[in-house]
């Protein structure tokens, strides 16, 4: 019997196989949602070069591989790197290795990650963002199979998760009376970000519906993460809550891979015995060794010590009149502040962009429109369900639809739609001039709604729109 023996969390190490195996998975995503768009967004000749944000004082003094020299193949290999280990930790291989082993690989992985991050500006100031490098950093120190989990680091994470739902909860209560009085489902399955296949079907649900949804919604987020820290097998049924709730999310959304790897993470609740039970009395665990060596119980506490200091601002911020949504208080994206929909968008504009081969300056001008991956565009094309992959440029043309003040992007992804750049091409759906530059484009903005039961049996259409007005008129390479 030793003194660190009461760190030694041995009824969670199924949750361990379950937490670091299902956040490295979503590195992995993350890091081939890099390869393939990174250097058309923020490459050399992207649409918000990484070189020229790397010459101001801001990006100079933040923590990245970057920050002496960028280049589009050094981008590639970061990415190709963090997406190999990752796939690694994916199917364990560093898990059967001592813990100095896996601790390193963990971190490197965060630390690449981290990297891009850093320097990915508008296109990568989500708040999963830095929700996954702050799960990366806590899941490396879950230790190896040399050894049980570390309580600390089990309570740490269920902290992360209660500031993640808590921080929801409170953010709604506080930004928008729709959570109040119980609409905010009346319109949010319409105008979320980017709907999935099964939204409009959500949508068109009766009223009594959503206001359930909202209560429950409420539930989840504002009383059950209290009970995440409570004896088993109480904490259990708190997480098993958080997951069903999330995937309803997963069910009628696609926020990238926020609500996954809030399931993910959910199960630092989920004992054992709480597996053994749902397996009808089958034995589960404990995974690996059940002794915890004297460096690694160090180890564990420096790490835990560490975010227990770094929790002072978050925890301020979940009880502060005007509460942070989504913010970092340093600059390793550690403990950080979340929350998401403080406000619910009651109607849906698009911006739709077109070109043309022709005169624009004439009437019977054909224009012909960009088809996005993502976004809503022709109204008869069914939503696809794409999260947890993050389909960055999409996202950004929902917030430029509801009058972003950023708009140096979307100049410059014109410019490149009339240089028929292929990289910003390939970023698409659909190219209407199959490569060749157009003569000119546009982009216009339209009111959209999803069809009703009715509508959509008369017209075969999903969505109905209607033109607000012209965002950015006519434009050409001459012009």
């Amino acid at each position: 019997m030793t003194w660190w023996d009461w760190l030694a969390a041995s009824d969670y190490t199924v949750a361990r196989e379950v937490l670091q195996r299902g956040v490295a998975a979503l590195y992995l995503i993350a890091f081939v949602s890099a390869v393939n768009q990174f250097p058309a967004l923020l490459g050399e000749h992207g649409l918000l070069p990484v070189p020229r944000f790397l010459t101001t004082l801001y990006a100079r003094r933040q923590p990245t591989l970057f920050r002496w020299r960028y280049s589009d193949r050094l981008l590639l290999a970061v990415a190709w790197t963090g997406a190999g280990l990752s796939a690694l930790l994916v199917v364990g291989v560093p898990q059967a290795a001592p813990s100095w082993v896996l601790i390193p690989v963990f971190l490197v992985v965060w630390l690449l990650y981290l990297s891009i991050v850093t320097v990915g500006q508008t296109f990568y100031s989500f708040g999963w963002e830095s929700l996954l490098l702050e799960a990366g950093f806590i899941v490396a120190f879950l230790g190896a199979h040399d050894t049980p989990p570390p309580v600390t680091i089990v309570f740490l994470l269920r902290w992360l998760v209660f500031r993640l739902e808590f921080g929801a909860g409170m953010i709604k209560m506080r930004g928008d009376r729709s959570w109040r009085d119980l609409t905010a489902l009346f319109y949010h399955h319409e105008t979320q970000p980017m709907p999935n296949p099964l939204s409009r079907t959500a949508h068109l649900l009766p009223r009594w519906w959503h206001r359930v949804e909202v209560l429950g919604n409420h539930f989840a987020q504002l009383i059950v993460p209290w009970f995440l820290f409570a004896p088993q097998p109480v904490a259990s049924v708190a997480a098993a809550i958080v997951i069903l709730t999330q995937l309803w999310l997963v069910a009628t959304g696609n926020f990238a891979w926020l609500n996954v790897i809030t399931i993910v993470l959910a199960f630092a609740a989920v004992s054992d015995s709480a597996f053994s039970w749902v397996l009808g009395g089958a034995r589960v665990g404990p995974v690996g060794d059940t002794g915890m060596p004297l460096w690694f119980a160090l180890v564990a506490l420096t790490a835990s010590a560490l975010l227990v200091v770094l929790s002072w601002p978050p925890l301020r911020n979940l009880f502060a009149r005007r509460q942070l949504m989504n913010a970092s208080f340093n600059r390793w994206h550690l403990v950080n502040a979340y929350g998401a929909f403080g406000s619910v968008t009651k109607q849906r504009f698009e911006v739709i962009v077109e070109g043309t081969a022709d005169d624009p300056e004439t009437p019977d001008a054909e224009w012909r429109e960009y088809g996005f991956k993502g976004k809503p565009g022709e109204v008869t094309r069914i939503p696809r369900q794409f999260a947890p992959y993050h389909l960055r440029l999409d996202w950004l043309m929902w917030f430029l639809a509801l009058g972003s003040r950023d708009t140096r992007w979307f100049e410059m992804f014109l410019l490149r739609l009339l240089e028929a750049d292929a990289p910003t091409l390939a970023l698409l759906r659909t190219d209407p001039f199959n490569g060749s530059p157009p003569r000119a484009v546009r982009a216009r903005t339209f009111l959209y709604r999803f069809a009703t039961r009715e509508e959509k049996r008369e017209s075969g259409a999903i969505w109905m729109r209607t033109e607000v007005g012209v965002l950015v008129p006519p434009a050409s390479l001459r012009g």
